[in-house]
């Protein structure tokens, strides 16, 4: 990719990100669920921003999980388990400026299949 075209690319995901991250908070029991894609994994993690600690927090490189569709739903499986186990239901979904398409639609559609409430 043409170095202009990158750096374009990469601007307007962090302007998207602080757009949406100007918006939601997390807390304790309803915490700011975020996701990180690379090219080769993903990764997620429920944090509380009133305490500024991760809750829970799942590596995709971990659990085998690629970035791809399947990888996220099985992210989200055992991202969704921790959190269970922590007694949380429910959380806000940061998708880190990344389009709701894809991997990030998949994530957020394995944690509602896995009982938690976005």
């Amino acid at each position: 990719m043409v170095a202009n075209v990158l750096k374009r690319k990469i601007s307007l995901r962090i302007k998207r990100k602080k757009r949406i991250r100007a918006k939601i908070s997390g807390t304790e029991t309803c915490p700011r669920i975020s996701i990180f894609r690379s090219n080769r994994t993903v990764y997620a993690q429920a944090i509380d921003d009133v305490k500024g600690v991760t809750l829970a927090a799942s590596d995709g490189r971990k659990i085998g999980a690629k970035a791809n569709k399947a990888g996220a739903e099985a992210l989200a499986k055992d991202l969704a388990g921790k959190l269970a186990a922590k007694k949380i239901s429910e959380g806000l979904f940061d998708r880190n400026g990344y389009l709701y398409h894809g991997v990030i639609a998949a994530f957020a559609d394995g944690l509602r299949n896995n009982g938690i409430k976005l």
